[in-house]
């Protein structure tokens, strides 16, 4: 650290020393001052960002098994419901055929017990003879039968009822037991539909993480899926910032390539800032057909905290460049440019630029720091 304040002080004692060598050289023609006057325009901010895509989803595996198929490659185009990927469907099919034959046997039981049913409403076990026929039969019918009800030796009606309801009670087993097999087959749908990844909307492939006979477990993404034709800047905006834009501004963007100038619209502003950064994040809609996803683009965003008196401008002409360090010449009371350090914001035009500090109104600095 010392080393690094020993640099600074020696670049600045150099940058000071060129400078005031140049200012006697000036001093020897005519000097032109320029007195420093207010802007008149607000603060404003490059942040810069990335362009994301309007919408973009990843698809991941919802069952495990072996890639089958991969539609298309990163940049081909796609339909909303277009077949993405597929998955090997074999264990399906056979769990699927094995519910069917369940089904079949669940639906011969019912038919069953239902016909058993009908045999006990019609021709009930309790009135059947034990043994004989004829008048033997006929003898049990008319006298031993009711003669067991009269001393409460047997109850003929309950034994009815209670065979009618174990048989009804088997209906109902048999029709529980076809919703069960219903409910599977249900569900093994669903997988087959979850074994096909479908587009959700119209776009491109932008990612592949798989390829065709890689074996897949749930969760793991398939691949990234994104719609390109509208595109969106998402900007860390300071929270001191953030208060000054609202959903709907029209604000201005540079362009990584070519540094075009392009209009953006606030589209969402989030409504909680990063606990750790201390940003909000806010997304900006940019015009179609001017960039692609991924691309760095800087947002100029207004400082409604900047204090607009100590916004000053002055000509380009009068800020001098050693490095980085920008710097003017500023007339002391002996009428002569003393160096000063500034901090330079966004140019107004060609001719003038914004001094954010360094300077103030009422100072007067050389129009053109010329220097050998």
């Amino acid at each position: 650290m010392p080393n690094k304040i020993a640099v600074l002080f020696a670049t600045i004692a150099l940058f000071s020393g060129a400078a005031f060598a140049a200012v006697e050289d000036n001093q020897s023609g005519e000097t032109e001052w320029y007195r420093v006057e207010a802007s008149g325009s607000s603060v404003v901010i490059s942040l810069g960002g990335t362009v994301i895509p309007y919408k973009e989803v990843t698809l991941t595996a919802q069952l495990p098994g072996r890639v089958k198929s991969i539609a298309g490659i990163e940049g081909d185009h796609f339909r909303t419901n277009d077949v993405l990927i597929t998955l090997d469907d074999s264990t399906l099919v056979a769990q699927r055929n094995a519910a069917l034959a369940q089904m079949s046997t669940a639906q011969s039981a019912l038919q069953n017990a239902r016909v058993q049913y009908n045999r006990e409403l019609w021709s009930p076990r309790s009135k059947q003879a034990m043994g004989g026929m004829g008048m033997p039969n006929l003898f049990d019918s008319m006298f031993s039968r009711p003669m067991e009800n009269m001393i409460d030796n047997r109850d003929t009606d309950a034994e009815r009822q209670a065979d009618l309801f174990s048989s009804n009670t088997q209906i109902q087993q048999a029709q529980n037991a076809i919703y069960q097999v219903q409910a599977q087959l249900h569900e093994l749908d669903t997988k087959f539909r979850d074994a096909q990844s479908l587009a959700p909307f119209d776009g491109v492939i932008t990612k592949k993480f798989v390829e065709v006979g890689d074996t897949m477990q749930p969760g793991q993404p398939l691949l990234t899926y994104a719609d390109v034709e509208y595109l969106q800047v998402v900007v860390d905006v300071p929270s001191r910032i953030a208060p000054g834009i609202k959903e709907g501004d029209m604000l201005q963007a540079v362009l990584e390539v070519g540094d075009k100038v392009v209009p953006v619209r606030v589209s969402q502003i989030f409504p909680m800032a990063d606990i750790v950064r201390h940003t909000v994040k806010v997304k900006f809609d940019l015009p179609q057909g001017i960039s692609r996803p991924g691309a760095y683009v800087k947002v100029k965003v207004p400082d409604i905290n900047a204090a607009q008196s100590g916004l000053v401008k002055i000509p380009l002409t009068a800020v001098r460049f050693n490095g980085s360090l920008p710097g003017v010449f500023v007339r002391g009371a002996d009428g002569r440019g003393h160096l000063r350090l500034v901090r330079i914001g966004e140019h107004l035009d060609e001719t003038y630029v914004t001094i954010l500090s360094g300077l103030q109104v009422g100072d007067e600095v050389m129009r053109h720091a010329k220097v050998r």
